[in-house]
C-alpha cells in the first residue's frame, strides 16, 4: 500500500500543473502629491491597496508609481514584489516608475527591462518628439507555475493635446520592439496612453495586438477611466492590449469611500485565456 501511495504521488507530481487564467490589472497610481486634498497618498493608500487585494491580479502595470508608493503597496500586500526605474534614468527616489507588480507565489521573473519613447529608446532619460517628460516602457517575460510564460509591456505615453504625434510615435516604436523581446510568446500591454480609442495610437497599436475592452461581451463598470477624483470619467485612455490571450472579461473598477478614491484613473483588469 505505501508503495502505491508513492507512486500515486509521485505521477501526481509529474504532471503539470492546470492552465489557469490571467488576470491582469492596469492602473494610473497617480503621483504623491499634496494638492490631491483629500486624496493624498496618504489617505488613498489603504484604498488602493484594498482595491487591489480584492481584484487579486496576478500581475500589474502602474503608472506615475514613485518608490515609496511601491513600497507601500508591498508592505500592504506581501504576496506582491515589484520591478521599474525612474523614468528620469537618474535612480533617484522622487521620480515616476513604470512600476510591474506580479504575485510572487505563482510568477517567477525570467528577466526584465526598459527602453525609453525616443530616437534614442536605450538612452535612459532620452527625450524625442517635442514633449516635455520622459517616456518609456518597463517590460518583463514572466514564468507561471505551469511553466508557461509571456512578456508583458508597461507604459505611459505624453498627456498634453498637442502631443497626439508623439503618442503615435510612441505607439509605432513600442510595436516595433515587442517582437524583438516577447518573440513568439503571448503579450499584454498596460498602460495610461493619454489618447482615446479613435485615435491614431490606438489605431496603430491594434495592427498587431486586440484591445481587451472591445474583445469581450463581458464587460463592466464605466467604459471611460480618467475622471480626476472627481468619481465622473470622461476619456477611455487605460487600455489592456493583448496577443495570444482570449480575454474573458474585463471590468473597470469605480471603488470609493465617501471622496476618497484609489486614483485618479480607475483600475482596469482583464480576466485572459490563452488562445489555443
Amino acid at each position: 500500500m505505501i508503495r502505491f501511495l508513492l507512486t500515486i504521488a509521485a505521477l501526481a507530481a509529474a504532471v503539470p500543473a492546470l492552465a489557469r487564467d490571467l488576470t491582469v490589472m492596469s492602473l494610473n497610481i497617480r503621483l504623491p502629491a499634496e494638492g490631491d486634498g483629500a486624496n493624498r497618498w496618504e489617505l488613498r493608500r489603504d484604498l488602493t491597496a484594498a482595491t487591489i487585494r480584492r481584484a487579486a491580479p496576478d500581475v500589474i502595470g502602474t503608472q506615475e508609481l514613485f518608490r515609496a508608493q511601491g513600497d507601500d503597496l508591498v508592505a500592504h500586500l506581501p504576496r506582491y514584489r515589484w520591478i521599474g526605474v525612474g523614468r528620469s534614468g537618474t535612480g533617484r527616489a522622487g521620480d515616476e516608475h513604470m512600476g510591474v507588480f506580479y504575485r510572487a507565489d505563482r510568477l517567477r521573473v525570467e528577466r526584465w527591462g526598459n527602453f525609453w519613447l525616443s530616437d534614442t529608446p536605450a538612452v535612459p532619460g532620452s527625450i524625442s518628439w517635442g514633449h516635455p517628460y520622459p517616456r518609456m516602457v518597463t517590460w518583463a517575460v514572466f514564468r507561471e507555475r505551469d511553466g508557461k510564460r509571456f512578456a508583458l509591456f508597461n507604459t505611459h505615453l505624453p498627456y498634453r493635446a498637442e502631443d497626439e504625434a508623439a503618442r503615435e510615435k510612441g505607439a509605432a516604436l513600442l510595436a516595433a520592439r515587442i517582437p524583438g523581446i516577447a518573440g513568439n510568446l503571448p503579450v499584454v500591454l498596460t498602460g495610461d496612453f493619454n489618447a482615446v480609442p479613435d485615435s491614431p495610437t490606438h489605431r496603430r497599436l491594434a495592427q498587431d495586438l486586440t484591445d481587451a475592452w472591445t474583445a469581450t461581451d463581458r464587460r463592466s463598470g464605466p467604459a471611460a477611466t480618467f475622471h480626476g477624483f472627481t468619481g465622473k470619467p470622461d476619456r477611455r485612455i487605460d487600455w489592456i492590449f493583448v496577443r495570444g490571450f482570449a480575454p474573458v472579461r474585463v471590468t473597470t473598477i469605480d471603488t470609493r469611500r465617501g471622496d476618497v478614491f484609489p486614483s485618479d484613473h480607475y483600475p482596469v483588469v482583464a480576466v485572459l485565456r490563452r488562445a489555443r
